[in-house]
Formats: structure tokens, C-alpha cells, sequence
């Protein structure tokens, strides 16, 4: 049960976040991508910000954004009186963050890459701008939607620096598998750790390698 929580909770975080990541990366990419409008670029350059920064960097901004003196902070405990610090959904949200960069990146330019000629006919069709975008962009991009599904996923698995500084390291409330890896670690809990490392790689390599697989047979069809 002790290797047990930690799994659960990071899967966990993981799908929820990588859900958020999914629906924010298809509809900001659709939006840079098809729409020009002031301060775009410096906007693009926070989105992918979180890919280039430390992690703890990150992790110390979402404290000041989050936490109990913290604009968002104080509004979540004024409103619903709660506080997100220091729990499973403040691990989601530095997951969320951290990953959002590669879905967004996989998404714009599987959306680029569209011909605009598969559009135009559509709208001659009498197609409407969502029925376009779901039935033409989506379909049409899904190779690099999926990849940016399976990258976000697994960074959100393995994400380590921000969700230490916003949710800690709680056992049985906010210990993920990176976080148990380290403090088993620190504690010369050689089997533990060994363990939660071994699942974490052979999962990787399983999404990678059958992902691989997935992109060089539509590539073939």
C-alpha cells in the first residue's frame, strides 16, 4: 500500500492534467494559429515559458499565485473558503503547467501543417467554423494531437520541482511517484524506490515505443 498511493495519485494528476493540457492546447493553438490580434507573440512566449524555466521557478511563481496571500489564493479562500496549497489539486495544477508547453507546441504544429485547401472546400460546402474544426483540423492533425497527448502525459507523470513547492510531499495526500522516488532515496529505501523507478521507465517505454508504432503506420496509410 505504501508504493501503491503514490502511483495511484500520480496517474491520477497525470490524466487530469493532461486532459486540462488537451483542451486548452486545441483551443489556444486554433487560435494563434488562425487569428491575428496585439501582443500575440509575448502571450505565445508565457505559454511555452514553463518548458524553458527551472521547475522550482515555476513552482515558487504558483505559490505566489496560489498561496494563502496570493492573488488567486485569497480569492479561492474569500469565495469557497479553501485552500489548494499543499494538496493532490495543486500537484494537478503545477502538472498542468508544466506540461501545457509540449501540448500546445505538438498541437500548433500538427494544426500548421493542415492544408488550408481541405478548409476552403469545407467552408464551400457550407461547413460551419466548429463543424470545420472538428471535422477537418482535428482529424487531420490527430498524429500530433496524439503525440502531444502522450508528451504532456508523461511529463506530468514525472513532474517533480513545481509540485514539490506547491503541494509538498505528503504521504497519502500529495506524494507522487517522483516525489516518493527521492525521499525513499533520502532514506535509503533502496527497494522502494527501485521499485516506483522501474514502473515509471517501463511505462515510458511503453508509450513511446507503441506511439512510435501508431505514427510510422499512418504515415504509411
Amino acid at each position: 500500500m505504501d508504493i501503491l498511493n503514490p502511483i495511484l495519485l500520480s496517474f491520477r494528476v497525470a490524466i487530469i492534467s493532461t486532459i486540462i493540457t488537451l483542451i486548452l492546447g486545441l483551443f489556444f493553438a486554433y487560435i494563434f494559429v488562425k487569428y491575428k490580434f496585439p501582443f500575440k507573440d509575448a502571450i505565445e512566449v508565457i505559454f511555452t515559458l514553463p518548458m524553458t524555466l527551472p521547475p522550482t521557478i515555476v513552482g515558487y511563481l504558483l505559490l505566489i499565485l496560489f498561496g494563502r496571500r496570493g492573488p488567486i489564493g485569497i480569492f479561492l479562500q474569500d469565495t469557497f473558503g479553501m485552500s489548494i496549497i499543499f494538496t493532490w489539486i495543486a500537484a494537478c495544477i503545477a502538472s498542468t503547467v508544466v506540461s501545457f508547453p509540449l501540448m500546445y507546441q505538438s498541437i500548433k504544429s500538427a494544426f500548421q501543417s493542415v492544408d488550408p485547401v481541405y478548409e476552403k472546400a469545407a467552408k464551400t460546402l457550407g461547413a460551419s467554423s466548429l463543424k470545420i474544426f472538428f471535422k477537418v483540423m482535428v482529424p487531420l492533425s490527430l498524429p500530433g494531437i496524439v503525440s502531444g497527448v502522450v508528451l504532456a502525459f508523461s511529463r506530468a507523470l514525472g513532474e517533480f520541482g513545481a509540485t514539490l513547492m506547491v503541494a509538498g510531499n505528503i504521504p497519502g495526500k500529495t506524494e507522487t511517484i517522483p516525489l516518493a522516488i527521492y525521499y525513499a532515496v533520502e532514506t535509503s529505501n533502496k527497494d522502494k524506490a527501485n521499485i516506483l523507478m522501474g514502473i515509471v521507465i517501463i511505462f515510458s517505454f511503453v508509450n513511446i515505443y507503441f506511439l512510435n508504432k501508431w505514427l510510422k503506420k499512418k504515415r504509411i496509410n
